[in-house]
Formats: structure tokens, sequence, C-alpha cells
């Protein structure tokens, strides 16, 4: 498989995986959380980085700096959503007081302070409002940041070779 299909099959991933969120706010009610956001932001630029990577069709080194931009952003969601699932496994009584909503938090506070703030967490962001087979929102981005900051490290790191899995 060439590099080129790779970084597309991520991009339509991280498409899919922003369309399942938007289908569980405006569908199923599901409020996302600061920390919620900054995930969609990470397979925002997952995405991106995937989709402009799909269109250059690099080659060599070029395969090499889209992995590690793939690693970085896909990273910085893994270590988001990280933040999240620890903050859901607190006792009750350690959790995070309750903070405003996102839109709220941008119309009156600088975007540093909104960062911040997010990134801290909220009581919201320990709340578990659905699971799938177990695991909870934020347990399924873990999943699938894991998923491609892994292919992003086969393109950086993995040999270019004619017969390999990923021809550059």
């Amino acid at each position: 498989m060439n590099s080129r299909a790779v970084f597309f099959l991520i991009f339509l991933l991280c498409a899919g995986l922003l369309g399942v969120a938007f289908y569980m706010e405006h569908f199923m009610g599901l409020e996302p959380c600061p920390l919620c956001w900054l995930q969609r932001f990470g397979f925002m630029a997952a995405g991106m980085v995937s989709l402009l990577a799909a269109l250059h069709g690099p080659t060599g080194f070029g395969v090499r700096v889209y992995g590690f931009l793939l690693v970085v952003s896909a990273g910085a969601g893994l270590g988001v959503a990280g933040r999240q699932l620890w903050l859901q496994s607190l006792p009750a009584d350690q959790v995070p007081a309750c903070g405003p909503s996102v839109d709220y938090m941008l119309d009156v506070l600088p975007w540093v302070e909104v960062l911040t703030t997010a990134l801290r967490g909220t009581g919201d962001c320990a709340e578990v409002t659905w699971r799938f087979l177990g695991l909870s929102i934020p347990g399924w981005t873990a999943i699938f940041f894991a998923l491609v900051v892994i292919i992003g490290l086969i393109m950086l790191f993995l040999p270019r070779k004619k017969s390999g899995w990923i021809q550059g």
C-alpha cells in the first residue's frame, strides 16, 4: 500500500469519527465538555495533516515529515483523552467543580485562558454519559488516537522499500 492511500484512510477515519461526534451531540443530545472539544481538534488536526499528505503524495523524507506531524497531532489528542480518562477515574469527592460551557468561555475569556481551563478539565469532563463495550467516549478516542500515533510512527521510522508495507 502506498503512503498516499494510508494517509487518505487516516483522513477518512478522522472525518468519520468527527461525524460520530457531531451525531452524538446533535442527535443524541450529548453536550461536549471542554476536553471533548480539544479531542475533536486533535482529530481535525490529524485529519488535515492526512488530507494534505494524501493530496501531496509525498515520498521519502516527505512521508517522514507527515508521519511526524501525524504523531504530534494525534499524540496531543491522546494526551487530552488520557487526561479525561484520569478525571473519570477520580473518586467523586476529588472531581473538580463543573465549569461554564465552552461557548460561554469563548465569548468572555481570552483564548489562552479558555485553553488552560479546558486542559485542566471540569466536573463535566469527569461525567461518563455514554459507554460502548464498557468504554466511555474518551476511552474510544484514546484507542483511535493511539492507532493513528502508531501508524504515524511507522511512517516516520519504517525503512522505505518497494516491497515494504508502505511505499514512499
